[in-house]
């Protein structure tokens, strides 16, 4: 498996409008539109880009946040295309549902590439089988939790406490049992930033 190794904070500088809030990596806890704010202070002189300069940079963006390279978010664009709705929302639905992003959104892992690594190290269950492919999708009214022996592991039993993380409305989690369940497919509300989908559509559509 490819891991992703750039630096988060200087790869977020130069995405104009992403906060490290969206990686997991900020110390401090933003308001959207101080987060807002900090991404583009991050880049102030811009130079004018082409529209496919604009397009491919919003890709990249979005291959960042979710940690996917490009063969496989450009099969998610393929799959997308195939399903009924609009295709850039049906990317953003299928590309949430990676269960390495809901062990990340559910507060098991810091950051998605933390949560990653949970998933391939065997410490999830879905409806109480071991998955440990990131890229595993969820389904309405899977079930995630982690593996006995991982409950009481140093990395997982202070969650029992609260993640500190604001669970997205289409997941819920009880803390208590470190328990994870999917309520609802994920909708563009959902997604913790803003991504231009539209850009990432027209680039493929070249």
């Amino acid at each position: 498996m490819a891991i992703n190794k750039q630096p988060i904070a200087r790869k977020c500088r130069s995405f104009d409008g992403l906060s490290p809030v969206v990686m997991g990596f900020a110390k401090k806890v933003y308001t959207d539109e101080k987060a807002a704010q900090l991404g583009k202070a991050a880049n102030p002189r811009r130079k004018k880009v082409s529209q496919y300069g604009q397009q491919l940079k919003e890709k990249q963006k979005v291959k960042f946040v979710y940690g996917v390279l490009e063969k496989q978010f450009e099969k998610y664009y393929h799959k997308a295309t195939n399903m009924k709705g609009i295709t850039g929302d049906n990317m953003l639905q299928l590309l949430e549902q990676r269960l390495d992003n809901v062990v990340y959104r559910l507060g098991l892992g810091k950051t998605r590439r933390a949560a990653r690594q949970i998933v391939v190290h065997g410490h999830i269950r879905v409806n109480g089988q071991k998955v440990d492919i990131p890229s595993y999708s969820v389904k309405v009214g899977d079930v995630i939790t982690l593996r006995q022996k991982s409950t009481e592991s140093e990395l997982f039993k202070g969650l029992r406490e609260g993640t500190g993380r604001v669970t997205p409305k289409w997941l819920s989690f009880d803390a208590a049992n470190l328990t994870g369940k999917v309520e609802a497919l994920p909708t563009r509300e959902d997604v913790d930033f803003e991504p231009q989908m539209n850009m990432i559509v027209e680039f493929y559509s070249r």
